[in-house]
């Protein structure tokens, strides 16, 4: 088959993505009190849930299992042909199984029925056929139906597994917000790459502290400041009191004000120019936190302070930078 060099491309594109957002747009009419119940049925599951389905549907349920296990509900997937040969034994009666099958009649599901009524494990279904077996046969229904595929020839599952998809995020978005599930609990399943270490680092993790804390007595020759912030590199330096407590900062910023501001740099002292309080932060606050006070604040870096307000570090944005936190 030769390809036709004036086919509309785009205009098909089109049609696909306007028949697959009618397909998730007609979704909501359809949730019922049988979503209630399935998310009641998973909320009070003692075990995990097992998400099912064969072809295009598995892959499907692969997905599912995996947004419901990265959002606060334990789940995995088995495969239907291989749970009747052994792989059944993955499951106990305190799980609840999710299947997935838009004709609702696929046989390797199906076929599962039986031995899950004997265990007494909860059957919720997910199906584009209200009437089919496995939806008669489940303690919760999900319809995930739609009127045509966006397939042309009506047969490749392209709006039905869309459907089926969006319908499982609304699932576990609805479970995630249920339990009260927070992003330090999501971090914890996301312990890798850029979103892990968003979520999880501290300000701790990646302040400059010792040595490398820049800081200089409330009433120090502006000159004193200068060297200070020249010697760390790190844009400012903190101004503390006689009780080693923050009482202001000076900045680059700072600097360049005091020079538009000041002939004669050299009668200066800190505490006349300093901006006085400064932002800051804790040690225990998420690194994101952070990143969040400076770009607010316009600013590239922050003082860290113990409870006593005693500078015990400092963070600036190239750390949050080159440890993929932004």
């Amino acid at each position: 088959m030769t390809a036709n060099a004036d086919f509309a491309f785009r205009a098909s594109a089109r049609r696909t993505l306007d028949l697959e957002q009618q397909a998730v747009a007609a979704l909501a009419a359809k949730l019922s009190d049988d979503f209630d119940h399935a998310c009641q049925l998973i909320l009070a599951c003692q075990g995990r849930v097992v998400v099912t389905g064969m072809g295009k549907s598995g892959h499907i349920a692969r997905k599912i299992a995996a947004t419901l296990a990265s959002t606060g509900t334990p789940a995995f997937f088995v495969h239907p042909g291989e749970a009747s040969h052994g792989d059944l034994g993955m499951i106990t009666p305190k799980d609840v199984v999710l299947a997935l099958s838009n004709s609702g009649e696929t046989s390797e599901v199906t076929a599962l029925l039986p031995l899950l009524k004997r265990m007494g494990t909860p059957l919720v279904s997910m199906t584009g056929r209200p009437g089919s077996t496995l939806a008669r046969h489940a303690e919760a229904h999900l319809d995930a139906g739609v009127e045509r595929e966006a397939c042309p020839l009506d047969l490749a599952p392209t709006s039905s597994t869309t459907a089926a998809l969006a319908l499982g995020d609304a699932l576990a978005v609805a479970l995630l917000e249920a339990r009260g599930f927070t992003a330090e609990e999501f971090a914890l399943s996301h312990p890798g790459g850029s979103l892990g270490r968003r979520l999880l680092l501290k300000v701790e993790d990646l302040m400059h502290g010792g040595d490398r804390l820049p800081s200089v007595p409330l009433g120090s020759p502006l000159r004193d400041a200068l060297l200070e912030i020249t010697r760390q590199g790190l844009g400012f330096t903190c101004v503390v009191d006689g009780a080693n407590r923050l009482v202001g900062v000076y900045t680059d910023g700072d600097l360049r004000r005091t020079l538009d501001q000041h002939g004669d740099l050299r009668p200066l002292r800190v505490d006349d120019v300093m901006t006085r309080g400064g932002k800051r932060v804790r040690p225990g606050m998420l690194a994101a936190e952070a990143v969040k006070i400076m770009e607010d604040n316009r600013i590239t870096a922050l003082a860290v302070v113990d409870d006593d307000d005693r500078p015990i570090g400092a963070l600036h944005m190239h750390d949050l930078l080159s440890s993929g936190v932004i």
